[in-house]
């Protein structure tokens, strides 16, 4: 593998921007300090002007391989990964088959190993029926163990109590959960559906899978979690009143701790599409920003962005979730839920750093850092000498305008599109390789999978 030498970056991490010129060799970063100009190096990247951040580690996206290749595949949305600065991803259980097996988890790594520009890693799925299955995972090996209590793809609402207890009392690492509740959901639905019959606004998606539904199941989770000691991770929340059920975290020694010292067993996941949009936004978009749980009222995403910065709310995330402008284009009832957002989130939230909503550390936090720190990942997530070198060059001073002809992602659509950022993502190394340059990616060397220290 090439050497690069950056320099003149202003270097983003753990908390302090700073000056300084970085050495990539073998796969690592190899030596930060000033003046290193006069080392030897394959590549010299003068990166005057740009901030140099850890890669993005999204922990929650579906990137529909195998079984919904029309969609897209681990391929092309590992591509569209890297374009927006996304050097790690971890992935979802709901493909077709769901990976309710380990051999069937196996099959995705073999399929990212063959395939993925970015690093990457699978949940393990639960279900009603795969007890024995869930309880082999290896959890050195994998990010999580994927429990939908609301209704998805396939064999994988998780709904039966004696299951959940099971789950929650015995599972070898952190559980990852979609929290709504499913009953609540459906007598939402055939109220809704007896009212207005097929003519339905689209907005009114936001009250379809409400603040009750949210919070009843995400109470029922942390009610879990604290009565086994469960490690938990509430994915995606939507509403404000959900906030509410976690504590403050600080992050010291890769370790997220509570206010007496003890760690924060209970954690949560913020994503870009609760933060940027908000029900107002359903009269423009429509079913293109159908998703679950839904982007609901404006009060919300203000009420989720005020968690992430007093730090009940660990991670940011995408919830990547592409389908065709075909399905997406059919009227509210069978419209698929879900949005493509890997490329941009990255711009979304260096948008809300110049519109004074985020500081550019906490953005590193909140995507690098904590997310190492809430999985424990080995030796990512931080710029720091003898860590994979997973970075990413933006320039603040350029613009990226958002139009197909841009898109990396199968489906060939964004939420994004006619939108101009005022950022730009110049560079993205995966594993030491200059995996995206100036528009152009460069598949010559693969992501690597990550690996856990637990």
């Amino acid at each position: 593998m090439k050497s690069i030498l950056l320099l003149n970056t202003r270097l983003v991490n753990e908390g302090r921007i700073v000056d300084a010129d970085v050495l990539l060799k073998e796969g690592r970063i190899a030596q930060i300090g000033k003046d290193l100009q006069h080392l030897s190096a394959d590549r010299i990247l003068d990166a005057k002007g740009c901030h140099l951040l850890p890669g993005v580690i999204d922990d929650q996206v579906h990137f529909r391989e195998p079984g919904l290749t029309h969609k897209a595949t681990i391929g092309s949305e590992a591509r569209a990964a890297v374009a927006g600065g996304t050097t790690s991803f971890m992935e979802m259980p709901n493909t077709v088959p769901n990976a309710l097996t380990q051999q069937l988890l196996e099959d995705k790594y073999a399929i990212a190993a063959r395939t993925s520009l970015a690093n990457y890693s699978f949940y393990m799925g639960a279900s009603n029926d795969n007890y024995e299955e869930v309880m082999r995972t290896d959890p050195r090996q994998i990010c999580g163990i994927k429990i939908f209590m609301g209704s998805s793809t396939g064999n994988m609402l998780v709904d039966a109590p004696q299951v959940l207890e099971k789950l929650f009392a015995d599972a070898p690492c952190l559980i990852a959960t979609h929290c709504e509740d499913e009953p609540t959901v459906r007598q939402r639905m055939a109220f809704f559906q007896e009212k207005y019959g097929e003519n339905v606004p689209y907005d009114i998606h936001a009250i379809v899978r409400n603040e009750e539904a949210c919070l009843k199941s995400s109470s029922f989770a942390v009610e879990l979690a604290r009565k086994h000691a469960t490690r938990l991770h509430i994915l995606h929340i939507s509403t404000g009143d959900e906030t509410s059920l976690f504590e403050v975290g600080t992050r010291t020694n890769g370790k997220i701790l509570l206010a007496d010292g003890s760690p924060k067993r209970i954690t949560a996941e913020a994503c870009v599409h609760h933060l940027w949009f908000d029900a107002e936004d359903y009269h423009a978009w429509g079913t293109k920003i159908k998703c679950n749980p839904a982007i609901k009222a404006p009060h919300h995403k203000a009420q989720i962005l005020n968690a992430l910065l007093d730090d009940r709310i660990d991670v940011i995330a995408t919830d990547h979730a592409p389908h065709t402008q075909a399905e997406k284009a059919q009227s509210y009832w069978p419209a698929p839920s879900g949005l493509p957002l890997v490329q941009h989130s990255l711009h979304v939230l260096l948008e809300m750093v110049r519109e004074g909503k985020l500081s550019i550390e906490r953005v590193v936090e909140k995507t690098s850092h904590a997310v190492a720190d809430c999985f424990d990942i080995k030796e990512r997530g931080y710029i720091r000498e003898g860590y994979w070198a997973d970075l990413v060059l933006v320039d603040l001073d350029q613009s990226t305008l958002v139009t197909p002809d841009t898109l990396f992602s199968k489906c060939g659509w964004s939420p994004f599109e006619g939108t101009t950022f005022h950022s730009q993502v110049r560079h993205t190394f995966v594993s030491g390789h200059l995996a995206y340059s100036e528009g152009k990616l460069d598949e010559s060397a693969l992501g690597q999978r990550l690996e856990f220290v637990r």
